[in-house]
């Protein structure tokens, strides 16, 4: 018989109920009173891993219990209470045997995993470079060490795309979260840059076998009037990477150290391999679907249709490379601090989530991807011309507002794209190079800037007029999305 979910939230309760009372009782009287400031570093590390624990523990009893949101809520408020697990405990101890278990979703899982791979992505901004130059990397090395992530990102993607076609996606996905949760803990050994190097190598290469194995388990596994709809709400994951990952290196690096915040990372990512082997190993693909991969293919993955998906792919993190490269320096040079460009970032997530959660994720299914994918590279480009004309946080956090809506309409439009264009058993491939094209626009958009004589406001209009040209392209070829003969 299977453990109640309730179970697993009260077992991480009580040890976070426990590490709580540590905290405060033990390791705050030995700093402020014997000055062992040692104390409360360590101590508070654990506890912040138990509460990690905890709260995967509610999100699953959320999700698997058939109860109110009263529950949840509970849970959680109990956590920052002296003895309030214990009393939850107590509550829930009496309430287990009175809600059924639901059927698992195994989608959250794979929403779950593409969550981990866009926050062990997002996660490093604010800390790799300050980190590369703690360990004696100069200038050059410290961007050079940052983009190489990216880089090797693409050969990972392809590769994954390659084997996921060849003995499908669920062995992939775990060989490539547990060698990702594995070289993100290389990083406690990093002393030199060479190491660092090296380091960075085999994160990004072992990173990049993760994401096209995930979007091609969740493609073959929906519904084809449901495509877009679905990866609108992949879409929400990513989204909220976006705006947790970067808060929660800068402030737990600030805290501890940037060993210990990758720490975090590799932990959730081994916690989604044990989860993918008991809950996604049942849609292993089967000996007819391996016999139908390894036989030539009828279709092809170069049509219309793929070629607009790689190019919104490029052009959308193209667009990202510039504003991570140069909204902070116009955000500096109007007078501002960081935490203004850290703000301004989050609130086109926040928008872009909305988005992608609301009723509004069904225009994916009901408009042509061609049309919400020209919208959506429009308004990004619209916002890239305002954002040099931007002076004061109103506008600033209007134009990323808009940009966000851009974003929302462009991400699933061109994923939808891509499935429609391309058979099941080459889906694996398409999503590698569709994902290389991703990394390769986060290099060129940071960098390609940087080469050519534009001041900030010339980069930005630059950009701007570059989005636009692909958004009236992409509006007036009309040629049909999903040329693909199965």
């Amino acid at each position: 018989m299977r453990a109640h979910p309730i179970s697993f939230l009260r077992i991480t309760g009580l040890l976070d109920g426990f590490s709580f009372l540590f905290l405060l009782g033990i390791a705050m009287p030995m700093k402020y009173i014997g000055g062992i400031d040692a104390a409360v570093s360590i101590m508070g590390s654990i506890h912040g891993v138990i509460f990690c624990l905890y709260a995967l523990a509610i999100l699953y009893t959320a999700i698997r219990v058939d109860w109110s949101l009263f529950w949840p809520t509970a849970a959680l408020v109990a956590a920052f209470i002296p003895l309030g697990n214990f009393i939850l405990d107590f509550k829930l101890k009496k309430a287990q045997t009175q809600y059924k278990v639901k059927p698992f979703n195994f989608s959250l899982i794979v929403y779950s995993i593409v969550f981990f791979s866009f926050i062990d992505l997002f996660a490093q901004l604010p800390v790799m470079s300050t980190f590369a130059t703690s360990v004696g990397a100069s200038t050059f090395i410290v961007g050079f060490v940052v983009g190489l992530y990216s880089l090797t990102n693409t050969l990972g993607n392809i590769l994954s795309g390659i084997l996921t076609d060849k003995i499908g996606p669920f062995k992939i996905l775990i060989v490539g979260l547990l060698l990702t949760s594995g070289a993100l803990l290389l990083y406690y050994f990093v002393d030199s840059p060479t190491f660092l190097i090296i380091v960075r190598i085999i994160h990004g290469f072992v990173a990049g076998l993760i994401v096209p194995a995930a979007f091609t388990f969740s493609a073959n596994t929906t519904i084809n009037n449901q495509q877009g709809k679905k990866v609108a709400f992949t879409g929400t994951f990513v989204g909220l990477a976006a705006i947790i990952g970067p808060a929660f290196s800068g402030i737990m690096a600030s805290k501890t150290s940037v060993p210990f915040v990758f720490t975090c990372v590799a932990i959730l990512g081994f916690l989604l391999a044990i989860l993918s082997v008991i809950f996604l190993s049942k849609y292993k693909v089967s000996k007819k679907e391996k016999e139908v991969r390894v036989q030539p293919s009828s279709g092809s993955i170069i049509n219309a249709g793929v070629i607009k998906a790689y190019s919104g792919a490029f052009f959308l993190m193209f667009s990202q490379g510039v504003i991570a490269y140069l909204l902070p320096l116009h955000v500096q040079t109007l007078g501002y601090d960081s935490r203004l460009s850290g703000t301004l970032m989050s609130t086109f997530g926040i928008i872009a989530v909305l988005l992608f959660v609301l009723p509004t994720n069904r225009i994916f299914d009901r408009v042509a991807p061609s049309i919400t994918m020209a919208i959506g590279m429009g308004l990004m480009g619209l916002s890239q011309l305002l954002i040099s004309q931007s002076t004061t946080t109103l506008t600033l956090y209007i134009v990323l507002g808009l940009y966000g809506v851009g974003f929302a309409l462009l991400f699933p439009s061109i994923n939808t794209m891509l499935i429609k264009a391309t058979p099941a058993e080459l889906r694996g491939k398409a999503y590698g190079y569709f994902y290389a094209f991703f990394s390769l626009g986060v290099v060129a958009g940071s960098s390609v800037l940087g080469w050519l004589p534009f001041n900030i406001s010339g980069g930005f209009l630059f950009t701007g007029v570059i989005l636009l040209l692909i958004a009236a392209i992409i509006a007036f070829n009309k040629q049909e999305d999903h040329a693909v003969n199965y």
